[in-house]
């Protein structure tokens, strides 16, 4: 497939499914009895927990019922055409098997299976087309990672961009460093051990700067030519614009345009977060995006187990029964 037959079936995809799952979802929302006021997967910034800490969840990472064919079937039978998942949040545990860093979750948990190696394979088994998300600035396991030149540091609903817990020296951070020794060769390694992705999806650039967003475009389109990258890579750059979190577009646009709306509250799991959407605001909100020309990328929490919320399911397969008919 080449780059510009990749853009036109972005264009027409219509419906695809985010997932977000990591370590913040064994927490499910709730830290030394106070519940998460805000999206589940910023819990380790929100709660300022230290690495020490934090690092010990993947002592206990063993979500025995995951199931790969599982989930691609799902987003089949929901009508789905893509989905997206979390390879690294923003907590810097990564979902797969990485020679970089052994904060993995083949190296660090007792799980020790790939889940984006089995998802791309399932992904191909069941024709499902899968992109990647990967948290290219804020990494909060590392002392360098980026977000700390930030004019306002403290602007994300009173919680920092960068790790400054651990690390409360910015004059000594050097994004560089993240960037050189873990960002852009996990990158690759995302490229080059999954097969083919649709998209690339970065996130929350911030003071990233133009070479590095460059750099990693460039990466992909050297990887991969036909891969797609978000908006959300920084500094004007991308194949498609990446709408705000929970943004609906308002008139129709000839661009590549994807709105990323969650299905409840939050993007990582919360246990208590149970205000879901109804199929019929479901549709409602694809119709208005499709309408507009634009994808709507729908976002469900698994928790720490691998089970997608059951209410989530049933609202999944009936939207998919409703797009059948």
């Amino acid at each position: 497939m080449t780059l510009e037959e990749s853009k036109k079936w972005f264009k027409n995809a219509g419906y695809g499914l985010m997932i977000h799952w990591g370590l913040y979802s064994l927490l499910a929302g709730e830290y030394r009895g106070k519940r998460m006021d805000y999206i589940g997967e910023w819990i380790m910034s929100k709660f300022e927990i230290p690495n020490a800490e934090y690092e010990k969840l993947a002592n206990i990472f063993n979500p025995i019922y995951f199931n790969a064919d599982e989930w691609v079937k799902l987003a089949k039978d929901s009508g789905m055409e893509y989905m997206v998942i979390t390879s690294k949040h923003h907590d810097g545990f990564c979902l797969f098997k990485s020679e970089v860093d052994k904060y993995n979750v083949v190296d660090a948990t007792p799980f020790k299976r790939d889940i984006i190696g089995e998802l791309a394979n399932s992904c191909a088994k069941y024709n499902m087309k899968l992109g990647l998300y990967y948290s290219q600035v804020i990494d909060w396991h590392e002392p360098h990672g980026g977000g700390y030149g930030m004019r306002f540091y403290h602007t994300n609903n009173g919680m920092s961009w960068d790790n400054d817990w651990d690390y409360p020296d910015r004059s000594q951070k050097d994004y560089k460093i993240c960037y050189e020794n873990k960002i852009k060769p996990q990158v690759k390694e995302i490229l080059t051990n999954y097969g083919d992705l649709c998209l690339v999806w970065f996130d929350t650039p911030l003071d990233i700067k133009p070479e590095y967003s460059k750099e990693l475009c460039d990466m992909v389109k050297h990887y991969q030519p036909h891969c797609l990258v978000d908006s959300r890579i920084g500094n004007g750059m991308g194949d498609y614009r990446s709408m705000g979190d929970n943004q609906l577009p308002d008139e129709f646009t000839e661009d590549l345009v994807e709105a990323p709306i969650t299905l409840n509250h939050t993007w990582g799991y919360k246990s208590f977060d149970e205000d879901w959407k109804s199929p019929d605001r479901v549709m409602e909100i694809m119709n208005k995006c499709n309408k507009c020309g634009a994808n709507l990328l729908l976002n469900v929490g698994p928790d720490g187990l691998g089970r997608f919320p059951a209410p989530s399911i049933d609202i999944l397969r009936e939207v998919g029964t409703r797009i059948k008919k």
